[in-house]
């Protein structure tokens, strides 16, 4: 049986846990609202997924499964301090809800756009971090080899 390697588009389904067990994410839908589930299709060596995750998948063959767990370097790297900034409340616009946990959409000079994370607020600034939200954690992945395109 032909298994994964560089090269190869596969559709693949997988559920990501953190190491505590909360899952952030799945291909599968565990109830009735959300639909039909639809498998991820990347390209092996495309850099479409983090490195672990296509390491995890190549070697497999359509049907298999595997659970992986993904360090921090082959995952979304360390929490870099240095995207993480603070504001004076008076450079936001007063239209901006700054609650903790919203997300907001920043233009970098030459026009390139990035989400950032509202961390911290307090009357006089509010802090905003540009690491991506899994930045600094392993993660756990359960994957099924769908097919090889």
């Amino acid at each position: 049986m032909q298994q994964a390697r560089q090269g190869d588009t596969v559709r693949v389904h997988y559920t990501g846990r953190l190491t505590s067990g909360e899952v952030f994410d799945s291909s599968e839908c565990s109830d009735e609202s959300c639909g039909e589930s639809h498998p991820l299709e990347f390209t092996i060596g495309s850099r479409q997924v983090i490195p672990g995750f296509e390491a995890g998948v190549v070697g497999l063959a359509p049907g298999e499964t595997k659970t992986v767990t993904i360090p921090v370097e082959q995952a979304y790297g360390p929490h870099n301090p240095e995207l993480v900034i603070q504001v004076p409340r008076t450079d936001i616009p007063e239209h901006i809800d700054t609650t903790v946990g919203n997300q907001l959409q920043m233009t970098q000079e030459g026009g390139q756009s990035f989400t950032v994370v509202i961390t911290a607020a307090s009357d006089e600034s509010i802090t905003l971090d540009a690491n991506h939200p899994l930045a600094g954690r392993e993660l756990i992945f359960d994957l099924s080899l769908v097919e090889i395109v």
